[in-house]
């Protein structure tokens, strides 16, 4: 029985793996070997850095909470502590926003929640 190289799923597959490098300097963007290495490292930076933002933005989010919330003279734990404790519901990403734009509504926020406190 003859052998079978199956070249049409095989050029496909270099194929899509080609054009995923395109734009890559030099044989990483013309050599199948080195273009798949650099492709397959390139989706493993790209899964990560998807993981990465979110932290990144959590971490912004909370630097900018907290530089609000010092010039009433409180830190950011106690805020969040009294934000929980009189049930106000706003996740952090809303009150960084608000902290940065719109300073009345925060305040209006703050005094809200550190009224029990």
């Amino acid at each position: 029985m003859p052998r079978v190289s199956n070249s049409a799923a095989s050029r496909k597959r270099k194929k899509k793996i080609l054009k995923m490098a395109r734009g890559y300097r030099g044989g990483r963007s013309k050599l199948y070997k080195t273009a798949k290495e650099s492709v397959d490292r390139a989706l493993v930076y790209a899964y990560r850095g998807r993981k990465e933002r979110k932290r990144d933005f959590r971490r912004l989010w909370i630097a900018r909470i907290n530089a609000a919330v010092r010039q009433y003279g409180v830190s950011y734990s106690v805020f969040i502590n009294a934000l929980n404790k009189n049930d106000i519901r706003l996740n952090r990403k809303i009150l960084a926003d608000l902290a940065a734009q719109d300073g009345t509504v925060f305040k209006a926020v703050f005094d809200r929640a550190m009224t029990a406190v």
